[in-house]
């Protein structure tokens, strides 16, 4: 049996922190796990933003509140689904998902929460595990499910080394360059076909 394995911000809906920096202003935001691959350093970097700005957790909800999946995404997860189990995860927080799975029809989520006072200041954040993209995938090799799996940061290189098949999509030069062992996508379409090439059983575009 196959498993599909997603990242979500950057493959399947927009960046929130870059949307959020958008709407703000403030340009540090703007940074991602495509720039720093250090996880407990974005973090940090971000939550320190928001106390420096005042901003709140209402503030980036707002936000996340006018976003869309992008273009010819819910359209990739609906045939996707028809093909395999699929399950996302993301290194995003279950308080930000919300209004996004819903424009995807719900699928799996497996990710993280915020830690958030009377006040709705964002006070930390608490991580499901250690390297969770990856434990997952070892979870469930560990069930006997063949997994593919698709990310483009930093953070998701060690699920795609861990999953049968890692795919790169929409990733930036930088991640390419730096893993070139896997193979890069930037549409759609190349990665409904790489998903039919990489599979062990018979499907169809």
């Amino acid at each position: 049996m196959e498993l599909a394995c997603l990242d979500l911000e950057g493959v399947l809906i927009p960046e929130i922190w870059i949307a959020f920096a958008e709407k703000t202003g403030i340009e540090a935001l703007r940074a991602t796990t495509r720039d720093i691959p250090d996880y407990d350093v974005l973090m940090k970097q971000r939550l320190r933003l928001l106390d420096e700005h005042g901003l709140k957790i209402d503030d980036i909800q707002a936000v996340i509140a006018t976003l869309e999946p992008l273009p010819g995404a819910a359209e990739f997860l609906n045939w996707l689904r028809e093909r395999f189990q699929v399950i996302i995860l993301s290194d995003t927080f279950y308080e930000f998902s919300a209004p996004l799975m819903r424009q995807l029809g719900w699928p799996t989520l497996l990710c993280h929460r915020l830690q958030v006072d009377d006040t709705g200041r964002v006070v930390d954040y608490k991580l499901r595990q250690k390297d969770p993209k990856r434990a997952s995938v070892q979870a469930l090799h560990s069930l006997h499910y063949r997994i593919i799996a698709a990310g483009d940061s930093y953070n998701d290189t060690s699920m795609l080394a861990e999953a049968d098949v890692g795919l790169l999509f929409h990733a930036p030069q930088n991640v390419i360059d730096e893993f070139p062992q896997f193979r890069a996508l930037h549409d759609f379409p190349s990665l409904k076909q790489a998903f039919v090439e990489a599979s062990d059983r018979p499907l169809t575009l």
